[in-house]
């Protein structure tokens, strides 16, 4: 109590000595801020803006020179690639150029974090984490509201059950697809939660004796678990229906019982479902998966994050025939075998991410024209924000330990790292939130910062609270920062290279060296077909088994079935045995993956690779420029939907323009390719009313803004799409 009386106190008293504010803002931002941020914070807007001004004054020209760095060193590597182009490739020598133009930084001594106030679903639950665009009202909600998630649903839904024998999908419920679903779902219960004697087929009562639970076989015989300790607790639903809570690997699920149900009256247990805990955490996205270019869409994004952080965001819509209203689900409240009531989180522990250092946005301009950087706009909207969840005015709480999580990406090397922890002090010093109220999350995906990855670590050990891989970004720099060395290698022999396995081994091997087990996330990738759920399951294993304790995947139903590896595996173990292991090596980790001799492709080799980053460029980028859409699933060039997002986007864009650049491939058959794989998304959207098509006049917005990736993707800073599809998307506005 005394924590929220000192942050209204002092906002209260924050108005004094007015000062002429010179900024230029857009009076729809001015009017969003005044009438729906500020309200219940006790800051006015003169101080929200006067703050704002200030910090813009002192952080505009760091965030300007550290991109002109990014640059300078661009330029010397480029230059070095030039002048050994030649020469056998020596790796003691390329590693002390890099640590003389400052690219390596120093080694850091051993240190561990020291970040505290962390809620639990990052300190020590591993599990699936959901990435959404926080633009789409709609998918926020459904990503919040995925903590828990129906097992029956997701798995007759999905391609995880066959449809062999009669257990199609079509039509109505199909009782022969739902006795497999049932029988994937017990054999699941008796993996994670086995029994003394018998199977969870043969159950036919669950009862408490003595606050214990007793089950009853179809024998008549009596049993329990083999661990008592993972029944928790139940939750009585009237008439009968009851729900059982257990808890496996700090994960809980609940086996729903109501003999009443359609299902549960064919149940000899009278088991209707299996409700799993499942997307842990949610980061919320401001950047890559959305599509904000201008004032309107930033207030969008704006007010839906202030939506969920007060706890009334809202949005309904028709669904066969019907009128749905979601919003945010409440807590889950359990009577514990002691007799105590317990509250589980109903819905995602919120993370928020903001855009990285490079683009600005027209929203707000200073007083010469200039427009602001987008990453300064959005750390002071977003922290502001989230001061509603911290001091109570939401309806339901994000964070228990008032912790604001914020996911910085595209930071280039500790000095980056180091300007975000000033900007996020400097915005709690302003709002007078405790130090390190603000969390950070480091995105691994800058080469820059992979190789100096603990010594970004250590600038912010004391707010760090999460690190990542992801192939998709980290393959895009890594192809931009040595566009000169030669001509990469195909997207799909990319995986194999050796600088890859160092890459996913050395992120987890420096988190948990400093001191991430127990306190902080270290993520990997995400799936990114959301049809193919029977691949996810085989494979995506090898997340938690890699000492990841989440993963990303792509929808809620994917983190209910993905969630079932966290049963599987419980991920404090296998980093247990990870800390013992030989570290990843950083000459592994500096193997540029170019081309030797031997593996230039055929003229055939070369055209197949072309259509299919060409296709996938074109089938992101017409929705992005035409209709705003920043993450969407396109159909591939064999018509299987992945998950596109502007990570996908820039890989696909600089192997391009390396090979254009090393002679694979000419521009004129470029832009013949891009026209050919228009017209195949033309038609895999025939049946969108809102699509504008390619062909056959090639002249539209979109194609130009694909062309214009590829083929200027290696004048492009470290080789992003956000300029070209921001130009583009305010031309076509």
């Amino acid at each position: 109590m005394k924590f929220l009386t000192k942050i209204f106190n002092s906002l209260k008293s924050q108005d004094h000595r007015p000062k002429e504010i010179t900024l230029k803002i857009s009076s729809s931002l001015k009017e969003f801020v005044e009438n729906e941020v500020l309200p219940g914070l006790d800051i006015s807007p003169h101080y929200f803006w006067s703050s704002f001004e200030s910090i813009y004054d002192k952080f505009s020209k760091r965030n300007k020179d550290l991109l002109e760095k990014r640059l300078k060193l661009q330029e010397q590597i480029s230059d070095w690639h030039i002048k050994n182009r030649n020469l056998e490739f020596n790796i003691e020598e390329y590693k002390k150029f890099l640590f003389d133009i400052g690219y390596l930084s120093p080694r850091s001594n051993d240190f561990t974090i020291n970040t505290y106030s962390v809620d639990p679903e990052i300190r020590k639950i591993a599990g699936p984490q959901l990435v959404v665009p926080v633009m789409n009202a709609r998918f926020a909600l459904n990503a919040a509201n995925a903590r828990w998630g129906s097992l029956y649903d997701a798995l007759y839904g999905t391609n995880i059950i066959s449809e062999d024998d009669g257990a199609e999908r079509v039509g109505g419920y199909n009782p022969l697809r739902g006795n497999k679903v049932i029988a994937f779902a017990k054999d699941f219960l008796d993996k994670t939660v086995p029994l003394q004697q018998g199977t969870y087929d043969q159950v036919i009562k669950f009862e408490f004796i003595e606050s214990e639970l007793s089950i009853t076989l179809s024998d008549g015989s009596k049993t329990t678990l083999v661990d008592k300790d993972k029944y928790v607790g139940y939750k009585d639903k009237g008439e009968g229906a009851r729900g059982l809570l257990f808890k496996n690997n700090n994960l809980h699920f609940e086996i729903q019982i109501d003999r009443t149900h359609p299902i549960g009256e064919e149940d000899p247990a009278g088991i209707k479902d299996i409700l799993m805990e499942s997307a842990i955490t949610t980061i919320q996205d401001c950047e890559d998966s959305v599509a904000a270019v201008d004032s309107a869409d930033k207030i969008i994004v704006y007010r839906n994050w202030l939506g969920l952080m007060k706890g009334n965001l809202q949005r309904s819509f028709d669904k066969a025939g019907k009128r749905i209203l979601r919003e945010l689900n409440p807590d889950r409240k359990y009577l514990l075998k002691n007799g105590k009531m317990i509250l589980l989180p109903g819905r995602s522990l919120m993370l928020v991410r903001n855009v990285g250092h490079l683009m600005t946005n027209p929203a707000i301009k200073d007083k010469n024209g200039n427009e602001i950087p987008e990453g300064i706009m959005d750390s002071i909207f977003t922290i502001c924000i989230a001061i509603h969840d911290i001091i109570g005015n939401g309806k339901y709480k994000n964070s228990k330990t008032k912790s604001i999580y914020i996911v910085k990406p595209k930071m280039h090397g500790p000095e980056e790292v180091q300007f975000t922890c000033d900007l996020f002090s400097e915005v709690e010093k302003i709002f007078n939130l405790p130090t390190n109220t603000v969390k950070l999350g480091i995105m691994d995906e800058e080469r820059r910062t992979t190789v100096n990855l603990k010594e970004c670590i250590e600038v912010a050990k004391d707010r760090v609270i999460f690190i990542n891989t992801g192939f998709l970004d980290r393959t895009g720099d890594e192809i931009h920062t040595s566009m000169e060395a030669g001509p990469m290698v195909t997207k799909a022999e990319m995986k194999n290279q050796k600088w890859i396995g160092a890459y996913e081994n050395w992120n987890v091997d420096i988190g948990l060296e400093t001191g991430f087990k127990g306190n902080a996330q270290i993520g990997k990738g995400m799936w990114p077909m959301p049809d193919e759920m029977l691949e996810m399951y085989k494979t995506k294993t090898m997340h938690p088994k890699a000492g990841a304790n989440c993963a990303w995947v792509p929808s809620p139903t994917a983190a209910t079935l993905h969630a079932i590896h966290y049963h599987q595996i419980f991920v404090q173990d296998i980093q247990e045995k990870i800390i013992k292991r030989d570290k990843a090596n950083l000459d592994d980790l500096l193997r540029i993956p170019m081309m030797n001799k031997d593996q230039i492709p055929s003229q055939e080799e070369i055209t197949a690779e072309l259509e299919n980053n060409a296709q996938g460029i074109l089938g992101y980028v017409v929705r992005w420029v035409d209709q705003g859409i920043g993450c969407s699933k396109v159909p591939d060039i064999n018509d299987i939907g992945l998950m596109e997002d502007r990570a996908t986007c820039r890989i696909s864009s600089q192997h391009i323009s390396n090979w254009l650049h090393h002679g694979l491939c000419s521009e004129v058959e470029v832009i013949e390719t891009m026209k050919k794989m228009a017209k195949i998304v033309d038609q895999q959207n025939k049946d969108d009313v809102h699509y504008k098509k390619m062909s056959p006049s090639f002249d539209g917005i979109a194609f130009k803004a694909a062309c214009n990736l590829a083929i200027k993707g290696k004048y492009q800073p470290s080789g992003y799409t956000e300029p070209i599809l921001h130009e583009m998307r305010l031309r076509r506005k």
